[in-house]
């Protein structure tokens, strides 16, 4: 069982007048590189930005930079997490030289937590870029990435869960181990496949999640959503006429 305490709440239970720190808010990010889903859903939900790898980019089939910018050109100055391809740690830093001159904006440079990874990562920061550590499988993992200054850890959780693993745990454990030792590093969880996962993580203390356009349209959705609509519409239009709204009433 978990037992939350909101921030900016009192130790009576009402509100606080000190603002909430946005640090603390949930970040949902949409994990995706096609960008008429990020168009669709940027329209209805308050996205943090788009998160991306190699693979969903190479989904789309088409030029890296383009679908990039255009992504860039969607959600505007909101976090956009592009991820480098090299093996080196020279290679890393070129890519993210390159993804910073030709994207820009709020870019977070994603790295792998691969021995080249972690040495390039404090480097990227000194050169004043902000960076994700990503394919995180282990606590321990995103707290070496924490120790080299990164700003987000992406554990990923449905992965974890398919090699035996408790990914919920795993995100738990990392949450804490930042908390213990008091680092900046924030948590953003990958790789769902369903719902509950989101709710499990969100519970377990993770400051921001990336989710498919699926998931995210089903987590704002339910089957008794829709019915207690159409029963507030039937019990309206009984009384003051169909296709009659507010604004429209004699």
């Amino acid at each position: 069982m978990y037992f939350i305490k909101t921030a900016g709440a009192r130790s009576d239970g009402r509100p606080s007048r000190h603002r909430t720190d946005m640090r603390n808010q949930m970040l949902y990010l949409l994990d995706t590189a096609n960008v008429k889903e990020i168009e669709k859903a940027a329209e209805v939900f308050p996205l943090a930005g788009v998160t991306t790898n190699p693979s969903i980019i190479a989904q789309e089939k088409r030029d890296f930079f383009t679908i990039l910018k255009e992504i860039r050109a969607v959600i505007g100055d909101k976090m956009l997490h592009a991820q480098v391809i090299g093996e080196t740690c020279e290679e890393i830093i070129r890519d993210a030289e390159t993804l910073q001159e030709k994207i820009g904006g709020n870019l977070y440079i994603k790295v792998p937590v691969s021995t080249a990874g972690y040495k390039a990562m404090p480097k990227l920061k000194q050169m004043g870029m902000k960076v994700t550590a990503t394919a995180i499988y282990t606590p321990g993992q995103a707290l070496l990435a924490a120790q080299a200054g990164v700003d987000f850890t992406a554990p990923y959780l449905n992965r974890i869960d398919n090699i035996s693993g408790m990914g919920v745990t795993v995100v738990q454990m990392i949450t804490t181990l930042f908390k213990i030792h008091n680092m900046s590093t924030r948590v953003l969880a990958a790789s769902f496949k369903n719902v509950q996962q989101v709710n499990d993580v969100s519970l377990a203390g993770c400051q921001a999640i990336t989710i498919s356009p699926d998931i995210l349209w089903h987590l704002a959705e339910h089957p008794l959503t829709d019915m207690s609509i159409d029963q507030f519409n039937r019990d309206w239009a009984g009384v003051y006429g169909q296709g009659k709204r507010i604004y429209n009433l004699d």
